[in-house]
C-alpha cells in the first residue's frame, strides 16, 4: 500500500496515529522510510523529516557505519586543532543534511521518471468496461520501465496495481507470472498468480491462462493437477479444440502415444463435441500418427475410415488434403502420390458438402501442387480446373 504513487493519505493517517500516541521516535522512523519512496507529495515529507531531524539525537539520523565514517572525516580535517563537542555536532549535522539532500534528489529523480506514466493512468479501479488502447499501452510501458529498474518490491507492487484495473485481461496475468517465474525461489508465488487468475478473475471462456497454469504444474511435477485443469476447462467449454490438443499432448508426454489417442477418442465419442469439433479432432489424431509415430499409412487409414462422417467439416478436409500433398515423393512414387492427392481433391469437389468458397480454396491448393509436383499431364488438368474454378 505504501508504495503507491498516491499513497500520501495512507502515510498521513499513519503519522497521525503515532502523533496521538506522542511517539516522536516512531514518527521519525516512518518519515525516514517515506523519503526513499517515489511519491506524488515526496517533497512535503522530506521537509517534515528535516524539521523532525533537528530535534533528534545524531545517532538516530544515520546508520552507525556512515556516522562513524563522517566522524573520522571530521577528525582528519584539522588534525592539529581540537574541536569541542558543539563544533563536532554542528559539522556532523551539516554533513548529515547534505547526505539527506542526496536522498531527496534521488527520490525526486525517481518520482519524475514515474510521473510520465502515472499521469496517463485514467482509471485506477476496476470496472467491467474494457480499457482503451492508450491505457493498455501505458500499462505495458510502465511495467517495462519497472522491470528494467530491477526493484523486486516495486515491480511486484506495480503488477498488483495493474491487475486491479485490468483484472480480466489474461495478457497481464500471463506477463506477471512470467516475470515472477524469472525471480529465484518464487515458485509458490507463481502458483498463486495462476490460481487467482484462473479461479477468480479471467473468464473461463478465455482459457489461455488456465492452459499455461497446467504447463506450470506439469513442470513442477504435479501432472494430476495439470490433468484436472484440462478436465475443468472442458466441463465448462465442451469440445474446446485448444484444450483437447493440450490435454492429448500432456498425456503423450507422460503416457505415450496411445494415451494421447485415447484422449482424442474419448472426446470424439462424447456427446459434448459437435460434428465440426469431431472432424477437427480426427485430423489431429491422424497428425499424431503421422508426425509423432512416423506412420503416414496409419494416418491415411484414419482419414479414409472417417471421411464419410465429416462431409461438412472444413478442418477435416483441409488437413486431409494438406497431409497427402506434404507426403514426400520420388520418381518411382510420384504417380502413386498423385493418384492419392487427386482422389482426395475429386472427393472434395464431388461428394463433400463444404461451402463453395472452401472448395475453391482447396482446388487452388491442388492446382499449385499440379504445377510444382505434377506429372506430364499436369498442365492439361491445371487449365481444365482453372476454367471450372476461376472461369
Amino acid at each position: 500500500m505504501g508504495l503507491d504513487f498516491f499513497a500520501h493519505p495512507f502515510w498521513d493517517k499513519y503519522l497521525e496515529f503515532e502523533e496521538r500516541l506522542e511517539a516522536q521516535d516512531r514518527i521519525f522512523v516512518i518519515l525516514e522510510r517515506i523519503i526513499h519512496i517515489p511519491l506524488h507529495q515526496y517533497a512535503r515529507y522530506f521537509d517534515r523529516f528535516h524539521q523532525v531531524g533537528t530535534t533528534r539525537p545524531i545517532s538516530e539520523l544515520l546508520p552507525a557505519d556512515i556516522l562513524a565514517q563522517f566522524q573520522a572525516e571530521i577528525a582528519m580535517e584539522n588534525p592539529g586543532k581540537m574541536k569541542n563537542d558543539m563544533e563536532i555536532e554542528r559539522d556532523l549535522r551539516a554533513r548529515i543534511h547534505v547526505f539527506h539532500l542526496e536522498i531527496f534528489h534521488r527520490t525526486q529523480t525517481e518520482t519524475t521518471k514515474r510521473w510520465a506514466y502515472e499521469q496517463e493512468l485514467k482509471r485506477p479501479y476496476f470496472v467491467v468496461d474494457e480499457l482503451d488502447e492508450a491505457q493498455l499501452v501505458n500499462w505495458r510501458k510502465y511495467l517495462d520501465f519497472e522491470e528494467v529498474e530491477g526493484d523486486y518490491q516495486r515491480t511486484a507492487f506495480l503488477y498488483e496495481r495493474c491487475l486491479v484495473t485490468a483484472a480480466s485481461y489474461d495478457e497481464f496475468w500471463l506477463r506477471y507470472a512470467r516475470w515472477m517465474i524469472s525471480q529465484p525461489g518464487k515458485e509458490e508465488e507463481v502458483r498463486m498468480i495462476y490460481q487467482r487468475a484462473s479461479c477468480l478473475y479471467v473468464p473461463i471462456s478465455r482459457p489461455a491462462v488456465r492452459l499455461q497454469y497446467a504447463i506450470f504444474e506439469e513442470m513442477s511435477g504435479r501432472v494430476d493437477v495439470a490433468r484436472a485443469i484440462h478436465e475443468a476447462i472442458l466441463i465448462n467449454i465442451p469440445g474446446h479444440h485448444e484444450t483437447i490438443v493440450s490435454w492429448a499432448n500432456l498425456e503423450r508426454r507422460h503416457g505415450g502415444l496411445d494415451a494421447a489417442i485415447a484422449v482424442y477418442e474419448s472426446q470424439i465419442n462424447s456427446k459434448s463435441c459437435d460434428i465440426y469439433a469431431q472432424g477437427w479432432l480426427v485430423s489431429e489424431w491422424a497428425r499424431l500418427l503421422w508426425k509423432i509415430k512416423g506412420s503416414p499409412e496409419e494416418a491415411r487409414q484414419v482419414y479414409q475410415k472417417n471421411q464419410r462422417w465429416y462431409l461438412d467439416v472444413r478442418a477435416f478436409w483441409i488437413n486431409y488434403l494438406e497431409f497427402e500433398i506434404q507426403q514426400p515423393s520420388s520418381a518411382e512414387t510420384e504417380k502413386e502420390c498423385y493418384a492419392r492427392i487427386s482422389q482426395v481433391h475429386d472427393f472434395i469437389r464431388t461428394k463433400t458438402r463444404l461451402q463453395p468458397q472452401t472448395i475453391k480454396d482447396l482446388s487452388h491448393c491442388y492446382m499449385v501442387y499440379l504445377l510444382e509436383r505434377g506429372t506430364e499431364d499436369a498442365a492439361k488438368e491445371y487449365m481444365m480446373l482453372d476454367k471450372e474454378v476461376n472461369g
